[in-house]
């Protein structure tokens, strides 16, 4: 079907094979539908190469440092302040409360559903008076540059899906990641370091975190986030082996792209071109990465400002500590993974280690960014995959009880980057179980339409995405007869979140 036919009307004008036709022809149409997708002024940007063409409308953030703290951090423990919860310590949860709402087997087969209070005390802080737990006494100095949202939902209710619907808009494996898509959207502003760069603490059990998490799914391969590791090789396989000199390496690389060029003049296959383009990334990575992770000419203060565990490599402050640096080279997406948030059991000692091991360094990062005057542009991200339930797991002991799996409501906040900062969105009722408007009735919203006062998911990945200049309904792959993107056929920007 594919052999060169000397009889056939294209064959006979342009003497090419059937695939080679429609190569051309998909690559000409692909150029234009990409160009399509931005305004003309968005093509005179000078910040860096880029994959679709621009911004869609003028940007307020340029980068991104996520923090994701996997396994769904207790809402009530941390932001959430709900006094009706102490005062009904070990009551059952009213069912006119929770609406016949599926629990997990590990909470299913308990004789009473009880309330369980916040073993933390609370207080007010900043001009913009949020509340917020003994347990984030750093976090709390920062309180008027975070932009609370206390009624996030989702529909999943364990982990695995859970977290895959946060980084890549579908709880089903295989789609895009988050910092993906903007990766083949945006492109790179240093043509020396990965556009996407992911960063886990070492030492942290709990639910495992997989690569596909940061993977291209069904984007060119060249979008998939770069996992930068604590030790001696930060990036797998990228120093040279021994008895190879970087002269040599550079020669294998120049034969090896002339050899490829001829495979993709035959086959058109663009996965050939990104192959090409990986080899000459990690070429120019191992003179970039060295120095990227080389914090040693950091200040002292610095080092005190993140904390101790700073100089310890793989830890969540020397990760904040990196993303800092990385930001400050030009790297779009920076994404931090810190597990241990699932405390089905004392809820006091977990969130206790958590929060050591994650205030200060979260603060010092906001103030880093401040003080080198880029946290206007940086947009940082913190929160789980769901929240924890206003009720007790097991036993109901004020200092040794758990919280369960809740996707009904539950909080994260954004910093920078344009985000409202000093302001609370949204609200829990009394309970902190069902999101609820400003006068404390239960709301039932849905991803489907967009409800004053709730966030979905795919609302959050919309509006992060328009503070980066991209409409989510336009940043779209065509694939197997639709057009995908992020947030599927969902999602609204939240522009209460924005200033």
């Amino acid at each position: 079907m594919n052999s060169y036919d000397p009889d056939h009307p294209i064959s006979k004008v342009l003497g090419l094979t059937r695939r080679e036709f429609f190569g051309n022809a998909a690559k000409g149409i692909g150029s234009v539908a990409m160009a399509s997708l931005l305004p003309s002024w968005a093509f005179g940007e000078k910040d860096g190469q880029v994959t679709l063409g621009k911004y869609h409308h003028p940007p307020k953030a340029k980068r991104i440092i996520y923090l994701f703290q996997a396994g769904g951090p207790a809402q009530q423990d941390l932001f959430d302040y709900k006094p009706l919860l102490n005062k009904l310590h070990g009551e059952p949860l009213p069912e006119s409360v929770r609406h016949g709402q599926r629990l997990t087997v590990m909470s299913a087969n308990q004789g009473v559903i009880q309330l369980a209070g916040s073993p933390f005390k609370f207080a007010q802080h900043g001009q913009s008076g949020a509340w917020m737990s003994e347990a984030l006494p750093h976090l709390s100095t920062v309180a008027d540059e975070i932009c609370f949202i206390k009624s996030m939902f989702t529909e999943a209710i364990n982990h695995d899906p859970a977290i895959t619907f946060f980084q890549t808009g579908s709880q089903i494996a295989g789609r895009p990641s988050f910092g993906s898509w903007l990766s083949y959207g945006l492109g790179s502003m240093n043509q020396d370091l990965p556009a996407f760069v992911v960063l886990a603490s070492v030492g942290k059990g709990d639910q495992p975190l997989y690569a596909r998490l940061w993977g291209n799914g069904f984007l060119d391969s060249r979008y998939q986030g770069v996992r930068f590791r604590a030790g001696k090789e930060p990036v797998l396989y990228l120093s040279n082996p021994d008895g190879v000199c970087g002269s040599g390496r550079r020669a294998m690389l120049d034969r090896l792209s002339e050899l490829n060029r001829h495979q993709y003049e035959k086959e058109l296959d663009p996965e050939i071109e990104s192959r090409v383009a990986q080899y000459e990334m990690a070429y120019r990575m191992q003179t970039s990465v060295p120095d990227i992770m080389d914090i040693s000419k950091e200040t002292q203060e610095t080092f005190d400002l993140y904390g101790p565990d700073s100089k310890r490599p793989g830890t969540f402050a020397a990760n904040c500590l990196l993303a800092r640096r990385l930001a400050q080279k030009g790297v779009r997406f920076i994404q931090l993974y810190h597990q241990g948030w699932d405390q089905h059991g004392d809820i006091k000692g977990g969130i206790g280690t958590q929060c050591r091991d994650t205030d200060q360094p979260t603060t010092a990062l906001i103030k880093d960014l401040k003080r080198l005057g880029m946290l206007e542009d940086t947009l940082i991200v913190w929160g789980g995959e769901f929240g924890r339930t206003s009720y007790s797991q097991g036993s109901n002991d004020p200092n040794n009880f758990g919280r369960d799996h809740h996707p009904r409501c539950f909080s994260v906040f954004m910093a920078g980057g344009g985000c409202n900062a000093g302001t609370t969105y949204g609200r829990t009722d009394d309970y902190g179980y069902n999101i609820a408007d400003a006068s404390g009735n239960p709301l039932q919203p849905t991803k489907e339409e967009f409800t004053e006062g709730a966030v979905h998911v795919h609302d959050l990945q919309a509006t992060i995405l328009w503070l980066m200049g991209v409409d989510h309904k336009r940043l779209t792959f065509p694939l197997q007869g639709r057009d995908y993107r992020l947030t599927d056929v969902h999602g609204h920007v939240v522009q209460k979140l924005m200033k």
